[in-house]
């Protein structure tokens, strides 16, 4: 590209390389000179390998650095892992966000509500119109999706048109809001498409994904069938979901309860939207123990296993919702990555507590909101885009759908990761620099970049636990009074079954007695000594090393 030229780059925070924490950058100028926007700012979640740590955020240095050149965040859809970073990040970009209304509810109700919350400009944008900022067009196209007004995005610019799929699927009965706008998006290709930046969630999976409808029949036959209590869990974005679910349980002669702050949010954002018209009223808590086994169905939030949601604490019997034997319980989701395990616990517990227990793997009472290669191939025929980078999924989803864009004619194809920045034209597409990028740990109210120490130390606290002692030496160099000694972790009894506090205490005054007076005076010296001595007789008894932390007073 010659010199001073106009271009339009790709350059991904999060999202590539990963399920969750989607953020993207449009940049469109000559290097240096380049106006930028943003496409959604989300996060991902912790697994249990980061101990204490709350949420995952994309790093926006980069475009922090750039903050007067960036000329706004545009919301493709209100899921979390699109929308959640916001609150906590926006300080460090200042611009003005644009997302639909019930976005702007979501993101306002669950992020913006919170205490210390900044004030962020959101300006509403309706599903089908156009946006100009700067530089770029940006037209929001509506897709279906697990979510109302989830919206295609078609980025004009001089140097081309790109396409940013968002998430979708295609469903002709998606329960409420709008469809995919097929005709539009042949319209659009007609047009000329330069790149398609797409949504690789369900590459692996063939055919097509089931129908929102199809999920509402079999949900109504359930709870139509069910003698006892009714328990549905899911998404609590998933609005069209829970509507099928109220009117499913209308129909059968139940009132509906919501347990959890989430789905309450969702289903207030919801109805000040209008999607929620002719769903019979919704019940608090409080009247859960008040209505017949055969008269109630709740609703409630956990479906991923949280811990704080009402799932855990349902089975853990610090809820008001008691399930009793033979209640039935409705999984109408599917386990995120990651949180296998967690959901596994809680449908084990249920079926030891003697509940009936469906899930996805039982019948069709969950459909993806995202494409199968069938619905994936259709976009490309429609969009039939020069350029394909794949979006939105892991190192092998990226791979497979790379290969699947080539299969499907597509001459330009390129795997891109967080950090790389992408030309996509008026050129020959092409890799340029690496940008800075990262993770950005939400741990409690602090934001902490990855690499601070706390994260190793609690990794290694959470593997061999700790050992803290303090003891007192006076000016004489002798030890006064009695050292104190906690442990937290660690075995009460050794492999040889000694108990492991007479194995510190031992080691600990081994070495307070075998120093000369000179080295119990210097603290340093001898806080070492102990510190070694004590970490080697626990390592010998036990086979791992606690961290030991040593205090020496002088009085």
């Amino acid at each position: 590209m010659a010199s001073g030229t106009d271009e339009i780059v790709f350059a991904p925070l999060g999202g590539l390389g990963e399920i969750g924490m989607n953020a993207a950058l449009y940049g469109f100028g000559p290097p240096g000179k380049r106006k930028w926007i943003m496409v959604d700012c989300g996060v991902a979640f912790a697994g249990a390998d980061m101990p204490g740590v709350d949420l995952i955020l994309p790093d926006p240095a980069f475009i922090e650095k750039n903050k007067k050149d960036l000329l706004g965040l545009i919301i493709t859809h209100a899921h979390e892992d699109h929308v959640g970073a916001i609150a906590a990040l926006w300080p460090r970009l200042g611009c003005t966000v644009y997302a639909t209304k019930f976005a702007a509810g979501l993101l306002h109700t669950r992020r913006l509500a919170e205490p210390g919350a900044p004030n962020v400009p959101i300006e509403i944008v309706a599903q089908g119109s156009r946006l100009t900022l700067g530089p770029f067009e940006i037209e929001f196209v509506p897709m279906s999706h697990s979510i109302p007004e989830s919206n295609l995005l078609v980025i004009r610019t001089a140097a081309g048109t790109v396409v940013h799929s968002g998430d979708w699927k295609l469903d002709a009965n998606p329960g409420l809001g709008r469809s995919t706008d097929i005709e539009r998006l042949k319209q659009i290709g007609d047009e000329g498409v330069r790149a398609l930046i797409s949504d690789s969630t369900n590459i692996l999976r063939d055919g097509e994904s089931p129908s929102e409808a199809e999920v509402a029949k079999v949900l109504s036959e359930k709870i139509s069938a069910a003698k006892g209590r009714v328990l549905v869990t899911t998404f609590a974005s998933n609005v069209s979901r829970l509507r099928s679910v109220c009117l499913a349980a209308h129909r059968a002669g139940r009132q509906i309860v919501l347990a959890g702050r989430a789905m309450e949010r969702a289903m207030d954002v919801a109805r000040e939207c209008g999607f929620l018209d002719g769903v019979p009223e919704l019940l608090g808590l409080d009247s859960f123990s008040r209505l017949p086994p055969n008269r109630v169905l709740v609703l409630a939030t956990g479906s991923q296993g949280e811990a704080r949601a009402a799932m855990s604490r349902i089975i853990r019997g610090d809820h008001p919702v008691k399930l009793s034997a033979n209640d039935l319980v409705i999984f109408s989701s599917r386990s995120i990555p990651g949180n296998e395990r967690e959901v596994n616990a809680i449908v084990n517990a249920l079926i030891l507590q003697g509940a009936d227990v469906i899930t996805d793997r039982d019948a069709l009472v969950h459909c993806s909101g995202h494409p199968r290669r069938g619905e994936v191939a259709k976009l490309y025929e429609w969009l039939r885009p020069q350029i394909a980078v794949p979006a939105h999924g892991e190192a092998l989803h990226l791979r497979v759908h790379a290969d699947f864009a080539r299969e499907l004619g597509v001459k330009q194809v390129l795997v891109a990761h967080n950090g790389d920045m992408i030309s996509l034209g008026p050129d020959a597409p092409a890799h340029l620099q690496q940008i800075h990028h990262g993770r950005l740990y939400r741990d409690g109210e602090v934001i902490l970049p990855e690499t601070d120490d706390c994260f190793r130390q609690r990794h290694r606290l959470a593997a061999a636990g700790i050992v803290t002692i303090a003891f007192a030496v006076t000016a004489k160099g002798d030890i006064a009074g009695t050292p104190d000694v906690l442990m937290f972790g660690l075995p009460t009894m050794t492999r040889d079954n000694r108990p492991m506090d007479e194995v510190v205490d031992r080691a600990l005054f081994q070495t307070l007695d075998g120093l000369p007076r000179g080295k119990k005076k210097d603290a340093d010296a001898a806080c070492t000594a102990v510190e070694r001595a004590v970490r080697a007789a626990v390592s010998n008894a036990w086979g791992k090393k606690p961290h030991v932390h040593v205090l020496a007073i002088e009085v």
